[in-house]
């Protein structure tokens, strides 16, 4: 499979590659203070200049099957990781932005992180526990979680910049499509209903979109290798259009990857060899 990480403008309706490769990518962030986008491979973490493409390892300790649900705390000084802990599911851990020593986060396996509070005290997680996926929060430095969604499969948790929502989806009504909840679990609303199979809703930092991953109807979970859309929204639902459209899917936006100024946001997309 070969990974296209590129960045789409608002403003211009372009996308320009960044980089090009046959290893396997995935899940963008974007680290504006070194101009660079944060993607993972092959169980581990890279940092990618946004102007030259290069791709330098980032040190995670012994952290050596990390997947795709990985990010930077709001001011900017921390990344957190979901490591893979064999045959126990994923584990979420803190470390230094630069790289460095990781922390341990959440005690029990099966936590995949997705969002970051604004004011940096909270992470939200997509959580397995006894055979299902629901959205959970915890204290960023670590502590007792607590469960927030109920019925379905519940997953893609990213909050609002205003710190009011959590967003996410759910397949609670047939099909995944897109919710938003305040941040206690109240408040539950279906924001899109449609054919589409609805994934990893993203609000961008101005709050004026919201950014999500559209499959074709009928798809069986997230896969990676499927004819998929990239649509914008308001934040209430409306305005609702197309943007971009690319063989993606997991791996694609899996997590925040909106520039912090909202001009633009990093995707990626894959091709067969």
């Amino acid at each position: 499979m070969r990974s296209s990480l590129e960045i789409f403008t608002l403003a211009s309706r372009e996308n320009r590659v960044v980089l090009q490769t046959d290893q396997l990518i995935e899940a963008p962030n974007w680290d504006a203070t070194r101009n660079a986008l944060i993607v993972n491979g092959g169980g581990r973490l890279f940092r990618v200049s946004i102007t030259s493409g290069e791709m330098d390892k980032i040190d995670t300790g012994d952290l050596e099957n990390l997947n795709n649900d990985h990010g930077i705390s709001p001011d900017g000084a921390q990344l957190v990781v979901s490591d893979h802990i064999r045959p126990r599911g994923s584990v979420i851990y803190t470390l230094p932005i630069e790289g460095g020593l990781p922390k341990r986060v959440t005690d029990e396996p099966g936590a995949y992180w997705h969002g970051w509070s604004p004011d940096g005290a909270r992470l939200a997680y997509c959580g397995l526990r006894n055979g299902r996926f629901d959205v959970f929060t915890s204290p960023a430095s670590g502590g007792d979680e607590v469960k927030l969604t109920e019925a379905g499969h519940n997953d893609g948790p990213d909050d609002s910049p205003d710190g009011d929502w959590i967003w996410f989806n759910s397949d609670r009504t047939g099909h995944a499509q897109i919710w938003r909840m305040r941040v206690d679990g109240s408040a539950q609303t279906q924001i899109t209903d449609d054919d589409f199979v609805n994934w990893f809703p993203h609000p961008s930092p101005d709050g004026r979109h919201v950014l999500y991953l559209a499959y074709p109807p009928g798809t069986d979970g997230h896969p990676r290798d499927k004819d998929v859309r990239l649509c914008l929204m308001s934040p209430n639902g409306d305005d609702r259009r197309e943007v971009l459209r690319f063989n993606g899917g997991q791996g694609s936006i899996n997590v925040p990857c909106w520039a912090p100024d909202s001009s633009a946001f990093a995707f990626v997309r894959y091709a067969r060899i």
